[in-house]
């Protein structure tokens, strides 16, 4: 191996290792708590970084993770941490632009998650009718068939000769006695005409919302 052979694979060697001992130091440095203070007197007391961003860092304490700003804190601690107020600027920006647009989508999904559901609840108050309509038309229908059934029940009976007895010569001869509800015939027959002429209405109306 020559001498620049040797150099190179020391520097590299070198380099590694810095590396490797930077992780190290910035792995152990992350896992030891500390105490923040911010220009305004608030202290952190065994915080514990969890990120760092441009504009600030999140400390995990035994109140919970909360972000504190670097304008909230010491110029001491904003150049250990190289804070560059261009740079925390433009990143907030982004940060809120990010927000923005996730807030915006959130109340597009709500807004069309609304829409849906009045749609849907349209959807069932429209069947509900057309089911409380069906059962209607089908109550109405039973109804009329009993008041025809009973209608030709009545007509069958004025139909019928009065009731029977003997007369004539001798009284041999069998007669019958006037009908007395042969003078409501009329008139039962024009209230069957329209129990049947509803009946029809009906039938077809049920028909067509059962479809």
């Amino acid at each position: 191996m020559n001498t620049k052979t040797a150099q190179r694979c020391f520097a590299s060697l070198n380099a590694t290792a810095f590396v490797g001992a930077f992780l190290i130091l910035s792995f152990t440095a992350a896992a030891f708590s500390e105490d923040f203070k911010t220009v305004n007197g608030k202290k952190y007391k065994d915080a514990t970084i969890s990120r760092v961003e441009p504009d600030g860092i999140t400390v995990k304490t035994k109140s919970g993770i909360t972000k504190v700003y670097f304008s909230e804190l010491p110029k001491e601690t904003q150049e250990r941490f190289h804070y560059d107020p261009q740079k925390a600027g433009t990143y907030s920006s982004e940060q809120a632009a990010t927000y923005t647009a996730y807030q915006k989508q959130q109340e597009e999904t709500r807004h069309q998650q609304e829409l849906e559901a009045a749609k849907n609840n349209a959807t069932v108050a429209q069947q509900q009718a057309a089911n409380n309509r069906i059962q209607a038309l089908q109550v109405r229908y039973d109804e009329l068939q009993k008041q025809e059934d009973n209608l030709l029940l009545q007509i069958g009976e004025a139909k019928q000769p009065g009731p029977a007895y003997r007369g004539g010569k001798n009284n041999k001869t069998l007669l019958h006695h006037p009908n007395p509800q042969k003078s409501q015939l009329p008139l039962l027959q024009s209230h069957l005409s329209d129990v049947r002429s509803e009946k029809k209405q009906v039938k077809k109306q049920l028909e067509k919302a059962q479809r």
